[in-house]
């Protein structure tokens, strides 16, 4: 999916289509005043203020005609450049527009784009005429706070996106279409994986099926940091203040933490894991030739999003993050993120994910170090990169207080961009926890620290994967592998268990349908499920002592020995195929 916000062409478009949905609704509702209308990564969405009315998504096909009336008559847009005074006298009745202009630098130029009979404050650019906002769509009306506040108004905020081309256009909106099918929590309900409760909005409950799902993913990390040499910790959910306050979050974080009081102390579920690492640390002596020491943890964190952020998987107020913290020595640092990346490099390659790296640098204030050490641990990141044989974006001003950082953005089945992996210097906590080795010549030495993920979270990955398979997983991810259909249940039946019993003997997780139902209707629900494998068993099945069975979307149907089939499925689920 391409990223209109990156696309300067396609951005320019969008944001003067952005002001030809204004101009139809000023049209429409008279009152209506406007906050922002910024371009997005998916198009562009302009923040209304209706004052006594309301928009609802039945009404956006009426303001979609009215925006289609305006384009066709072509007007100029025209780009203005105001002093302040004249920008508070243009918009003196639109108190949204005077705050804009308040809030703006005194060296900042003023401009306003105007289109035939509406006129908006904007930095621009713009296309050279309406003419050319012919090819939209608008995709979905919701509400959104004045400046994001909850103590706000409450703006309904439209949602739409615009192309050079119809052919462009409606390319764009099946892809939308196919990504509505795969959303996760549809999915996810129908295919029984996991609920969201009322009584706990953002904490997600995994399903017997999702809990199969979620166990492969995790066995499948444990497996493969074991081979690249990592130990495993697990820390406590739940640490006294003072911990916080040493690790910095409680000054920079504590909007976002779960409290409470215990033995007349205040303590915080964990948001994140690192400080209970550092302890872990800590707990023993270190010596030069112990490094580089990875330690990694699968360890839940709780973290306070606001309620209209949540969604799904994907935005949750509970989650478990794959959580590794390395310590080196700084000669160990290009050889380890280099060794970090070809093994990320392995674990998404086994999902079929591509991804880009994007490496974060200094922020321009409020960051802690030297400009010294921050530029050598750039150029470490980005030489290490390119030593494993990648390119990196460069994102100036991103990095964290404490580091850089190279992050992972993959690229699921439609091209749609999530960032997962990360790997981070940190410079802070080190210093913070008073970190240190044993070197060679018997001096303490502070050592270097890498935090880093790979999942990213383990809640947010399932939903990921569940978007990026449309629910249908890999056979060894598959909650249910192979399904057991008897073509009749009284002659057939005994044989079919025998399969089963088979089957469950080589740790394949198969499921008996014992309906009392149609074959057809039996091996329809098993394709609606998404099962990897159908069996099919009949008199033929029995008479040769084989099976029949369909792949997951294929109309064929092979035959096989049982033990064939064991000895293929086994295969494929140890090679995660």
């Amino acid at each position: 999916m391409i990223n209109i916000k990156e696309n300067k062409e396609l951005n320019t478009l969008n944001h003067s289509c952005a002001h030809l949905l204004a101009q139809a609704i000023k049209h429409l509702y008279p009152k209506a005043k406007f906050w922002v209308g910024p371009v997005i990564e998916e198009g562009f969405y302009y923040d209304i203020d209706l004052v006594d009315d309301v928009i609802k998504e039945e009404d956006l096909e009426k303001v979609e005609h009215e925006m289609k009336k305006i384009a066709k008559d072509g007007k100029k847009i025209i780009r203005r450049e105001l002093t302040r005074k004249e920008a508070l006298e243009m918009f003196k009745n639109d108190e949204y527009k005077i705050d804009l202009i308040n809030n703006m630098s005194d060296d900042e130029i003023i401009t306003c784009y105007t289109q035939g009979d509406f006129t908006d404050l904007c930095r621009g650019p713009h296309v050279d005429t309406v003419k050319e906002l012919k090819h939209f769509k608008l995709l979905k009306v919701s509400g959104a706070y004045y400046k994001g506040d909850s103590h706000n108004k409450m703006l309904q905020r439209i949602y739409g996106i615009c192309f050079k081309t119809e052919e462009e256009l409606q390319q764009h909106l099946k892809m939308l279409e196919e990504a509505k099918a795969r959303d996760h929590k549809k999915l996810g309900k129908e295919l029984e994986l996991f609920m969201i409760s009322e009584y706990g909005p953002g904490f997600p409950f995994f399903l017997p099926k999702g809990m199969i799902l979620r166990n492969e993913l995790e066995k499948f990390w444990y497996d493969e940091h074991t081979k690249e040499g990592y130990e495993f910790i697990k820390t406590p959910i739940m640490l006294n203040k003072e911990l916080w306050e040493l690790s910095g979050h409680w000054y920079n974080y504590r909007e976002n933490m779960y409290t409470s009081e215990i033995d007349d102390k205040t303590f915080a579920i964990k948001p994140m894991n690192c400080p209970g690492g550092m302890l872990v640390y800590k707990n023993s002596l270190h010596s030069y030739k112990d490094l580089p020491l990875r330690i990694g943890e699968l360890g839940q964190v709780h973290r306070h999003e606001a309620s209209g952020a949540l969604n799904g998987l994907f935005r949750v107020r509970t989650f478990t993050q794959d959580d590794a913290h390395i310590f080196m020595r700084e000669d160990q640092i290009e050889e380890e993120v280099v060794r970090l990346i070809n093994f990320i490099d392995r674990m998404y390659h086994v999902f079929n994910l591509d991804y880009d790296i994007e490496l974060s640098t200094r922020p321009l204030e409020k960051y802690i170090g030297d400009i010294e050490v921050w530029d050598k641990s750039e150029q470490a990141l980005e030489k290490a990169c390119h030593m494993a044989g990648h390119d990196c974006k460069i994102n100036p001003g991103d990095g964290a207080f404490y580091g850089p950082k190279l992050d992972f953005h993959i690229r699921d089945s439609l091209g749609r961009v999530w960032q997962c992996g990360t790997i981070q210097l940190d410079m802070n906590l080190p210093e913070r926890f008073d970190l240190t080795y044993v070197d060679a010549d018997g001096s303490k030495k502070r050592p270097v620290m890498l935090h880093r993920v790979i999942y990213g979270s383990i809640e947010r990955f399932i939903g990921i994967l569940i978007e990026h398979y449309a629910g249908a997983f890999p056979l060894w991810l598959a909650p249910d592998q192979v399904e057991i259909i008897p073509v009749n249940q009284k002659y057939h039946l005994d044989y079919a268990k025998q399969i089963e019993d088979k089957l469950n003997n080589a740790h394949i997780r198969v499921k008996l349908n014992t309906k009392d139902e149609k074959l057809s209707y039996k091996i329809r629900e098993s394709q609606m499920k998404k099962i990897p494998y159908t069996i099919i068993i009949g008199d033929e099945e029995i008479n040769n002592n084989q099976i029949s069975y369909r792949m997951y979307k294929s109309e064929d149907t092979n035959k096989m020995s049982i033990d064939k089939f064991i000895e293929k499925l086994t295969s494929d689920i140890e090679n995660h195929k």
